[in-house]
Formats: C-alpha cells, sequence, structure tokens
C-alpha cells in the first residue's frame, strides 16, 4: 500500500526478498539491483533488506569471489546468536543461564528445548522434503538472487547457540579460480565494511564479541582448504552483529542510497 502511494519502502521483513522486481541489496555488494530506484518514482518501490546471516556471509564472500573470477560452491555453517530471534529471546537465555548456575533446571518458553549451556538446531520451520530449515534455505536462495547467479551452489548448517548477540559462520569456499591466502586477505582488507582479524601466531581471530555493536563484519581463519590439491579453495570464519550490518544498519545503508539515486 505505501508503495503504491508512490513511497519508496525499504523492507526489514522477509515478505518481499524473493518477490520478482522487487530488489534484495547489500550496499556494498549489489548497489546496481537498486540503481532505478529513487524518490518520487511513479508507482514506488519496495527495496527487501536480505536475511542476516545471508549478509553477514556475502560480505565476507564477495571480495573473494571477484578476486578469483567466480565461485562455484559455498557450504556454510552458522552459530547464530539469541539476538537474531529479538529481546524475548536474548532474556530467556539470560535467565536459563542464571537458573543454571544456581541450581535450577532451565525451562525453555520461546525455543522448544533449554538455550543456556546448550546448541540446537534453528528454531525456523524444517522443510520435510529436503530435510533443510527455512534459515538455511534463505542462504541458498538469497546469495543466488544477491548474486544474480543461479549456477552458484550453496548448502547451509544452521544452528543457535548460547550468545548473546552477533553471528559467527564459518564458510568453505570452492572458487572458480586460483586464490593465494594473501590475495585473499588483500582482497577482504581492500572491501568496504569488512575488518580483519587474522593472527595466526597469537591464535587471534574473529569472535561475536568482537563484532557485538560493532558495524564491521570481522574476517579470519584465512586458509587453503587442504582437501583439494589446487588453490581453489579456502576456508573462513567471519562474525557481524545481526543487529547492526544484519539488520538495521543495511536497512539504514539502502536508504541512504534511494537518497543518493
Amino acid at each position: 500500500m505505501a508503495a503504491a502511494a508512490g513511497a519508496v519502502v525499504v523492507d526489514n521483513s522477509s515478505a518481499f526478498r524473493m518477490a520478482d522486481g522487487v530488489p534484495l541489496v547489500i550496499p556494498e555488494v549489489n548497489p546496481a539491483a537498486m540503481a532505478h530506484v529513487r524518490l518520487g518514482m511513479p508507482g514506488g518501490a519496495i527495496v527487501a533488506n536480505p536475511n542476516c546471516s545471508t549478509i553477514i556471509a556475502l560480505m565476507a564472500v564477495t571480495p573473494l569471489r571477484a578476486a578469483a573470477g567466480g565461485l562455484k560452491r559455498m557450504v556454510v555453517s552458522t552459530y547464530q546468536a539469541a539476538s537474531g530471534a529479538g529481546a524475548a529471546a536474548m532474556d530467556e537465555l539470560r535467565e536459563q543461564t542464571r537458573d543454571v548456575l544456581e541450581g535450577r533446571p532451565a525451562v525453555p518458553v520461546i525455543f522448544p528445548t533449554p538455550y543456556a549451556f546448550n546448541l540446537f538446531s534453528h528454531n525456523s520451520a524444517v522443510d520435510q522434503e529436503s530435510g533443510y530449515n527455512e534459515e538455511e534455505l534463505k542462504l541458498v536462495k538469497e546469495t543466488r538472487k544477491i548474486w544474480g547467479d543461479d549456477s552458484v551452489r550453496v548448502a547451509a548448517t544452521c544452528v543457535r547457540v548460547p550468545v548473546m548477540r552477533a553471528h559467527a559462520e564459518s564458510i568453505n569456499l570452492e572458487l572458480a579460480g586460483p586464490l593465494s591466502v594473501e590475495a585473499a586477505r588483500a582482497a577482504l582488507e581492500a572491501f568496504p565494511g569488512v575488518t580483519v582479524i587474522d593472527d595466526r601466531a597469537a591464535n587471534r581471530f574473529p569472535t561475536p564479541l568482537d563484532a557485538t555493536t560493532r558495524d564491521d563484519v570481522y574476517v579470519g581463519r584465512v586458509r587453503r582448504d587442504v582437501s583439494r590439491d589446487d588453490e581453489r579453495g579456502l576456508e573462513i570464519f567471519v562474525c557481524g552483529d545481526q543487529i547492526k550490518k544484519g539488520a538495521a544498519l543495511n536497512a539504514v545503508q539502502i536508504a541512504e542510497l534511494v537518497l543518493k539515486n
């Protein structure tokens, strides 16, 4: 209704993400998808904000994909914080943690299983045919739309972990061309919105606490996939604040692009 009345709507829900004609945008990744969106355009417009786990993954993978001349396959395992399920889930984690430490049982309310000192498959609905849950399928479908590449193969396993805020992701990549670890680090360091923490000597890599309340996505554990005999496989570890770049910040950046168009 708002778009029909002539407004430009930045939508942070999942309702329009896969709708034809609706740009799905990470401003650092695919700003051209909304180049036609302008204030006052006839009929208005809707621009969709991607899912948090997709945003965090593609902020890290997009510069590597570009540096290698393409990407054939991406396997993602997520470690998702309570913040992704809202304030009530964060409260439940606090309360259950207190209860367990004081010798009381953790009583689940928001989630179907105890959360404190536990982890479990993401709480979104599971597709009975494929066995993948909605969160995992969002990573598959949204990645293809954002990159405009239906050929890229994506597999995901999404897990809820007892972290208050900021998601983490372990990502394995099969690249189209060779890419050294040094070149991968350089590509990541040059990409806006990405900070590299990759100190092997000190065993210092990104953590959810590094990303909490921060705008950037943090990337580390950059290493060659030793299961391959070439330089076309990489492993990385990524952390990003689900509330900031994974949601609100990305939406604000989309709005800023609208004002510039």
